[in-house]
């Protein structure tokens, strides 16, 4: 019994406890945790939120790790969480602000300055603390980072942790769950939404998706003025991003032959281009007709494949580097970077992990196969220097001050800032400088659930003590509603802006106002109501940006009015 003891409670004559009592403490938190976090109620989950209910509770019955152990676990797993998620969406950051990407991103700053906007009205009405009002505006809008870079924020400008921003967080945090899924149906109703008119539009790419897809369209050469022409002499007259993969020429009967840039052009001619919704209508108009052909069942010869960049020596290359049409008769027309389809042009740069399609005779694919690599082993294997000498540079940028005008403090963009600009910076530019940046979707997926699970064990611990006092003798139940204001009421002004400003698909929209919450459960939702993937593409869009954006306001609130 007193080893039980000892090690629930602590060893009283050990530092801390104990390691054994910290690691078991630690461990139970986040496996009830989790596997609290698999529970269903009509289809919703809290998720690895879980895990901080749990700490909450043995927190409350002073089941606890000693404080600076704590406040440096903490710290140590929110680095890993941010650094995990800057990773993924690198890649895809800086192309989300072209055009169509960018009237997504506006609406998702419009949506963080309306919840913000709120919080400070709130703050000044009531006299809730700002402490308490920033951590239910991070739970409000299920964002950990933000939780984090609050936290630290305080202990920055008083040398103490504010258990109060945890707990604002925990109790606002599974109505933001619940709110956001229920403003998103009431948006429905509010818009007089016809989904199978919205679905059909959004399968078709159109809207503000069109830039962020590519599809393969048959046309038949109906233009006289393309006939006798070579496709080096067309691409200059169309001035549109595009590649033609295969021909057949109407004197061949059913022969079908890949395309190169001298390939000859005449009427009647069948081809497959491969482009941007938003460009196809054009290219359609300039060749001829839209016709349909089912290739592989034309010709059996060519074979289309997706093949796995893994060689290091190709990360940063451009496609016209590597003349794969040159050298093998094969050609790439396609390349899939994040779950993103990108128009295989010249002068794209590949990455490691990219998935290219290629279209040629098996010998001619095999050729290019063995120069691309497509070894899942040698993928699989973890590149970790960028990862730590990310996470140390980030740590660097993260210390250094900022001045702004009107805050007396200078702000830091924090351990939760920046490791996430640096993560977004490398994982982008990282291959021009030949520096290996890829982690697949595994590995990357283990980092970030371990981060996010140290951190909300920490953070539940820290705050369980005080947890039942504030709720029933504090007024904390009324935190649930003003949770649930800040929640419900931008995603409502979003929604009714993004359909009547910008004329928004529905389902771009509800993903969208799922990625500005930086919410996966209402993801989720989104995506169970439809078919196409419009939801996850507008999700993945806006969520690097408000992810940014949801770290460097919840520090701006403490540094300024705390």
């Amino acid at each position: 019994m007193e080893l039980l003891r000892n090690l629930f409670e602590g060893y009283p004559n050990l530092w801390g406890g104990g390691v054994a009592h910290s690691v078991l403490i630690l461990s139970l938190v986040i496996a009830f945790g989790i596997m609290l976090g698999k529970i269903k109620i009509a289809g919703i989950s809290l998720g690895v939120t879980w895990i901080l209910f749990v700490g909450i509770v043995f927190g409350h019955f002073n089941l606890n790790l000693d404080e600076h152990l704590l406040h440096f676990l903490k710290e140590f797993g929110l680095i890993l969480f941010v650094y995990s998620i800057g990773l993924q969406v690198g890649p895809g950051f800086f192309s989300a602000f072209k055009k169509g990407g960018f009237t997504l991103n506006v609406l998702a700053v419009l949506v963080v300055f309306v919840s913000v906007l709120i919080t400070v009205v709130l703050h000044f009405t009531t006299g809730i603390p700002i402490t308490t009002m920033v951590g239910i505006l991070s739970g409000a809008v299920t964002n950990t980072p933000g939780l984090g870079a609050a936290q630290q924020a305080n202990s920055d400008l008083n040398g103490i942790d504010a258990p109060e921003i945890a707990l604002g967080y925990a109790v606002a945090y599974p109505l933001g769950v619940i709110g956001c899924i229920l403003a998103l149906l009431a948006l429905k109703y509010l818009l007089h939404v016809n989904t199978r008119k919205e679905e059909t539009e959004a399968e078709q790419g159109l809207g503000h998706l069109q830039e962020l897809t590519v599809r393969p369209v048959s046309v038949e050469i109906r233009n006289e003025a393309v006939d006798g022409k070579t496709i080096r002499a067309i691409k200059p007259l169309l001035n549109r991003a595009f590649v033609i993969s295969r021909i057949r020429h109407h004197d061949s009967g059913s022969e079908v032959e890949l395309v190169s840039a001298d390939t000859v052009l005449h009427l009647q001619d069948q081809i497959l281009f491969i482009s941007n919704p938003k460009d196809m209508e054009a290219i359609i108009a300039f060749f001829g007709k839209q016709v349909n052909v089912e290739w592989e069942k034309v010709d059996k010869k060519l074979i289309s494949r997706r093949i796995l960049i893994t060689k290091p020596e190709l990360n940063g290359k451009s496609l016209a580097q590597l003349k794969i049409r040159n050298n093998f008769g094969a050609s790439i027309t396609r390349i899939n970077r994040s779950g993103v389809d990108l128009v295989a042009t010249p002068h794209l740069q590949l990455q490691m992990g990219d998935r290219v399609t290629i279209v040629g005779s098996e010998l001619a694919v095999s050729h290019a196969e063995k120069v691309l690599g497509n070894s899942l082993k040698r993928l699989n294997h973890p590149n970790l220097i960028p990862i730590f000498l990310g996470i140390a540079l980030g740590c660097i940028l993260g210390s250094l001050p900022f001045m702004f005008p009107g805050i007396p403090q200078p702000v830091k963009l924090g351990l939760a800032g920046g490791p996430l600009i640096v993560s977004i910076l490398i994982s982008r530019f990282g291959p021009q400088y030949k520096l290996i940046t890829y982690t697949t979707m595994s590995a990357n997926l283990m980092i970030r659930e371990i981060g996010i699970s140290l951190f909300l064990a920490c953070v539940g611990l820290g705050a369980g003590k005080g947890f039942v006092d504030t709720i029933i003798y504090e007024g904390g139940y009324v935190w649930i509603a003003y949770g649930a204001i800040i929640t419900v009421v931008p995603l409502l002004v979003g929604g009714l802006v993004g359909r009547y400003v910008w004329k928004l698909n529905y389902y771009t929209l509800i993903g969208v106002l799922s990625g500005t919450n930086t919410n996966p459960p209402a993801l989720a939702y989104s995506s169970e109501l439809t078919a196409c993937d419009a939801p996850a593409v507008g999700y993945a869009t806006v969520y690097p940006l408000a992810m940014f954006l949801r770290v460097l306001t919840a520090q701006i609130l403490i540094l300024a009015l705390a």
